[in-house]
């Protein structure tokens, strides 16, 4: 598998369209990907109550599981702006589906960027205008870039599917507002296997549960979170397994890119909860640690104060979980309930400088496992989000 490249083209049957249209810079911000034909496709979005418009249309516009097209505006999310933001994003949808000259409910809609400011709608009528009649761009590195905010990298990963050269690509944006309840920020994924949408829709659910919703940067759910895929059927028919494990290891590398990119982020942490009662509190018991300021502060000053990470499990307030069974690692190393040595704490300091933390706790009161990513927390974190609208 392939990510952060800069040689990756969209697999058979989808092409793109970017292009800077104003919304904010001059920076791209208007990202389109068309397939050939109406396609099997599947999405996931946000559960916030402040959903905007952009989460609303795509919703409707997926309930048969079909897509023709997408169309990311970065810069702007268009959400709390009453009718005036839905009206907005249908005209979005209504032009790319003129220019396309499909069905508008085949078009597929998602925004990022300041939330409370409508679009500049006629800078964005004029971008709608500029679509060329043709479009035969295929470069997803220049669809990981358009959809681009306050990311320092863009986000990309490609796979083929074991058993046929069948590929999926999958791009994301998103570095800050991430704590998903569904999926996380915007995430596209394109395949050219044929999978029926039903299928699509299951498997496609299952991975981002594994993944997506695996990632914390700061507790904050976004009103933007948008995940979709799109399945061309230009190559051929895949084994489902196959296709699952593919999708999972796109999935999977895209999560832990943006776990990397964190607003401010310095050292990605990974953090694993064993042997606990059941999947749902060995998940909860890991967000609990990933997501604690605390944590997060001594991961950035690299102190291996495992009292922080105790903390974090006990705080869950689950009563099958007892303190005299669980263990607590940094990385290989034990550190409760076993003391460490003043030499070990030391060489686990030196550990924690290093890109990389892994957080690793054993709750012995089951056989559920679960992993999930975030990062530290950084003076530069608070200075992006002081600074953000100004």
């Amino acid at each position: 598998m392939s990510e952060v490249s800069n040689n990756i083209s969209l697999p058979l049957g989808f092409h793109s369209y970017v292009a800077n249209i104003g919304v904010k810079d001059d920076s791209q911000d208007f990202t389109l990907v068309v397939a050939n034909s109406l396609c099997s496709s599947a999405g996931v979005f946000t559960q916030s109550r402040f959903a905007g418009p952009s989460v609303t249309v795509s919703q409707t516009h997926l309930k048969d599981l079909t897509a023709r097209a997408i169309v990311v505006i970065s810069k702007n999310a268009n959400v709390a702006n009453g009718p005036d933001g839905l009206s907005d994003a249908l005209e979005v949808v209504q032009g790319v589906a003129q220019a396309l000259q499909c069905d508008p409910h085949d078009v597929l809609i998602a925004s990022t960027g300041v939330i409370g400011r409508r679009y500049p709608i006629e800078r964005i009528r004029t971008g709608l205008a500029a679509i060329p009649a043709a479009i035969t761009g295929n470069d997803a590195v220049a669809v990981a870039q358009g959809i681009m905010t306050t990311d320092t990298v863009h986000k990309i990963a490609e796979a083929t599917i074991a058993g046929s050269s069948a590929r999926i690509v999958g791009v994301a944006k998103g570095v800050g507002m991430i704590e998903p309840n569904m999926a996380t920020l915007i995430t596209m994924m394109f395949t050219d296997a044929d999978v029926p949408k039903e299928k699509l829709n299951v498997i496609f659910r299952r991975v981002i549960n594994k993944t997506f919703n695996c990632v914390s940067i700061d507790t904050d759910t976004s009103t933007s979170d948008t995940a979709t895929i799109m399945a061309s059927g230009a190559s051929a028919a895949v084994d489902d397994a196959a296709f699952e494990n593919a999708l999972y290891e796109v999935a999977l590398s895209l999560t832990k890119q943006v776990a990397r990119d964190g607003e401010g982020a310095e050292t990605l942490i990974e953090v694993c909860v064993d042997s606990a009662a059941t999947d749902e509190q060995a998940k909860r018991v890991a967000k609990a640690i990933v997501n604690s300021p605390l944590v997060k502060t001594a991961v950035h000053g690299a102190d291996p104060n495992w009292g922080r990470v105790a903390m974090a499990v006990g705080k869950c307030n689950d009563t099958n979980i007892n303190q005299d069974d669980v263990v607590i690692r940094f990385g290989a190393q034990e550190v409760y309930p076993h003391d460490v040595s003043e030499s070990g704490l030391a060489q686990l300091s030196e550990y924690m400088k290093g890109s990389d933390v892994l957080i690793h706790v054993s709750l012995n009161n089951g056989t559920s496992t679960a992993t999930v990513w975030g990062c530290d927390l950084t003076d530069g974190y608070v200075r992006i989000n002081a600074d953000y609208t100004t």
